[in-house]
């Protein structure tokens, strides 16, 4: 019988982030000439969709990095969708001409629903995602809540995506916002477990490289919670708020996690690249090369070069 090899904390790391995701707005996608001189063949990409957006941009981006030979993934924002007709409208087209069959949807930070849909279970209700193709979906998912959402109808919405995906069959999954302490995400991740009866796999939200000023006003913006005290300590330090900051012990947290309890919910990471691009995917190609010098306090050092 041979013995499986149990593997190496640097292995782990790797193996964790071997499937991370990006992201680009529409805007920054539009100043980038060709992607192949940043991210790799392949590589998955969100294409978000801002609120007062136009979709049409959102399907350019995506026409642009199918072309170019990476993944996109287009957002979907239920209160930012005007009508029934508009999605499938967008749907069909993004079929036709991008062969799409993967798509993320969200409620979406609107007060006030453009259209009909108010939540994205009404979307998913549609049936037009398995109609146009769309085989694998992101939902939403809050580790650290809400500013939108009570934590119960945070629970039920959860219940409600589970059952549908067992319905439907859709390959579903959670996607999150970006989070700066593993702590938090195992609690949240075995209280979904245990207490909502989640089953979907989670697709963690990371930060990527940018400064303590950059994180504390987005992450202000996105109304998360727990996370903010460890920002507001780096923060106190004035010499410090230009420094950039690697997600480098959160992920290695996580990966350890991951490797220690089976059944953690958490499969892999997305990259929310706050510093730019560029950056954000240089070093997460040193981390799935394995150019990793694991710190003694926890953390490690990775080898990149973003220029």
């Amino acid at each position: 019988m041979t013995e499986v090899r149990a593997m190496s904390e640097v292995e782990q790391i790797v193996d964790f982030m071997s499937t991370c995701s990006l992201e680009v707005t529409p805007n920054g996608a539009a100043k980038i000439d060709d992607f192949r001189a940043l991210l790799r063949e392949g590589q998955t990409v969100y294409v978000t969709f801002l609120p007062g957006s136009d979709f049409a941009d959102t399907v350019t981006t995506v026409k642009k990095l199918k072309a170019q030979g990476m993944r996109p993934v287009p957002h979907f924002a239920a209160r930012s969708i005007p009508s029934k007709s508009f999605l499938e409208e967008n749907l069909a087209m993004l079929q036709a001409e991008c062969d799409i069959d993967e798509a993320l949807l969200i409620g979406g930070g609107v007060d006030n629903p453009v259209g009909e849909f108010t939540e994205s279970m009404q979307v998913l209700k549609t049936g037009l995602f398995e109609k146009y193709g769309i085989k694998k979906l992101g939902v939403a998912g809050h580790p650290e809540g809400s500013p939108d959402i009570s934590p119960a109808e945070c629970d039920r919405a959860i219940r409600e995506k589970n059952a549908f995906a067992k319905e439907s069959g859709m390959a579903m999954y959670i996607a999150t916002q970006f989070c700066f302490e593993a702590a938090p995400i195992i609690e949240w991740d075995r209280r979904l477990r245990e207490q909502v009866g989640n089953e979907l796999p989670i697709h963690i939200g990371i930060p990527g490289l940018a400064t303590i000023k950059t994180l504390l006003k987005h992450a202000q913006q996105c109304g998360i919670g727990n996370s903010m005290r460890v920002l507001t300590r780096q923060a106190a330090n004035i010499t410090k708020l230009m420094t950039v900051r690697e997600p480098d012990t959160l992920v290695r947290d996580l990966a350890a996690e991951r490797a220690r309890n089976p059944e953690f919910g958490v499969r892999q990471c997305h990259l929310y690249p706050l510093g730019g691009l560029k950056k954000s995917a240089a070093w997460l190609y040193g981390v799935q090369d394995g150019k990793i010098e694991l710190g003694r306090k926890g953390g490690f050092k990775t080898d990149y070069a973003a220029d």
